[in-house]
């Protein structure tokens, strides 16, 4: 099977290369990129006018596979990370039962096949994610995990943290940690500050992320080992990462766009699809991750995709921590960053498409002849507002319902199908 891409504007940022060429996909592979390719191919699709990247790498998704399938699973989950571009996944431990042994870990890769998105496993830290006991990390890596973390809690035992680092380094795994101090935060629901005394709810302290992300930057730092901290929520935090990367510490980060485009004050609908954990922060920190990214300081953009569904979201107070992001992750970024003119469409591709592979140590996410044809396509200019019952997802709870956004996917191709087309 040949499909040829006539005339979309490539934006590789991994092979410095832009500009208006054909990429011809032969099979499972890129085969030639060049202007004005005439070979026949099986199927020709026009791509004037729309900008064509290398598929999108999510490496923070919670799949809810095995045990939550009520929520979502690795078919619907691929119909949403296709219809956003998203042509590989990262899903994270907190699985029922948890991914903490390498039978699970083979268990998620032999069941993922059936999805149209590439599934990579991310390993827990620890047994059951219970804090106490490290898992394999050897054996978890051999059977295909990428990464681990025990994300959804933090590793409270400094102690353990170190000796994690220490069998990661000697695996070859990257460690992904969830910053919080969880006796801080308490039975926090939101950002602690001025909402959530108005609402009259328990808060989470900022100081919470702040102090964990110090300790993991401490302890990288003293064993000569790399941390990714994730979803990163706070200006303070941003500011002890930036300090360590000048330091030459081994760490890198990511954030979500819910961070930098909403603040706590949307609370203030008691509406539970607005609560993730880290919380909504307030406007100076929505500021401060937009000067970050537009300063280099973030390494990813991740959605953190978290379905619950509308049952469970449906009370304010008690409802789970998490909102869905696979389907939202490109045209949020695009609405909030490129079309106000903070960021070229360059940067953010490198922050959704190559660096999660190069920390991932997964190969690929450029647009060279010889790599995998996985690829999006999209209308960097189409308007469209966000209608939730419309998501793939089988959740529904998204942050950014209602919100008008400006560029939309067209074609998603993983392996050289085309798995998904705008209609």
């Amino acid at each position: 099977m040949t499909t040829l891409l006539k005339n979309g504007h490539i934006v590789d940022s991994k092979n410095n290369r832009e500009g208006v060429f054909d990429i011809l996909v032969e099979g499972r592979f890129i085969s030639t990129v060049a202007k004005d390719i005439s070979v026949p191919a099986d199927k020709v699709v026009d791509c004037s006018g729309l900008t064509v990247i290398p598929g999108i790498c999510d490496m923070h998704v919670h799949l809810r596979d095995p045990g939550q399938t009520h929520k979502e699973d690795f078919v619907t989950a691929g119909e949403a990370a296709v219809a956003g571009g998203v042509t590989a996944v990262m899903c994270m431990p907190n699985t029922v039962p948890p991914t903490d042994t390498p039978e699970r870990v083979r268990d998620i890769i032999r069941r993922s096949e059936t999805s149209k998105v590439k599934i990579y496993p991310c390993a827990a830290i620890t047994v059951g994610q219970n804090g106490l006991e490290l898992c394999d990390f050897e054996a978890m890596k051999q059977a295909g995990a990428v990464a681990v973390s025990d994300d959804g809690k933090p590793v409270e035992n400094a102690r353990l943290m170190m000796e994690a680092m220490i069998r990661a380094r000697l695996a070859g795994l990257k460690i992904i940690s969830h910053c919080e101090d969880t006796d801080i935060s308490g039975d926090g629901i939101m950002n602690e500050g001025a909402v959530s005394a108005k609402l009259g709810v328990s808060g989470i302290s900022r100081t919470s992320e702040n102090i964990m992300t110090m300790r993991e930057i401490c302890l990288a730092n003293d064993l000569k080992a790399h941390i990714h901290i994730a979803h990163v929520s706070t200006k303070e935090a941003i500011k002890y990462i930036n300090m360590a990367v000048n330091l030459g510490i081994m760490v890198t980060c990511e954030t979500a766009p819910h961070y930098f485009t909403l603040t706590d004050e949307e609370l203030l609908k008691r509406d539970a699809d607005y609560r993730m954990n880290p919380p909504l922060r307030v406007f100076d920190d929505v500021l401060e991750i937009t000067k970050a990214l537009c300063n280099d300081m973030f390494d990813c953009i991740a959605s953190d995709h978290a379905p619950h569904t509308e049952r469970e979201k449906a009370d304010f107070e008690t409802a789970p921590f998490g909102v869905v992001g696979l389907e939202t992750l490109l045209p949020v970024t695009l609405t909030r960053l490129y079309h106000t003119g903070k960021l070229p469409v360059s940067k953010i591709v490198r922050m959704m498409c190559v660096n999660p592979r190069r920390i991932l140590g997964m190969g690929g996410g450029g647009l060279e002849p010889g790599s995998p044809a996985d690829i999006a396509v999209f209308d960097l200019n189409e308007n469209w507002t966000l209608n939730p019952d419309k998501l793939r997802s089988k959740s529904k709870n998204t942050c950014f319902k209602g919100m008008k956004l400006k560029g939309r996917v067209k074609y998603t191709l993983v392996n050289g199908a085309i798995v998904y087309e705008d209609k």
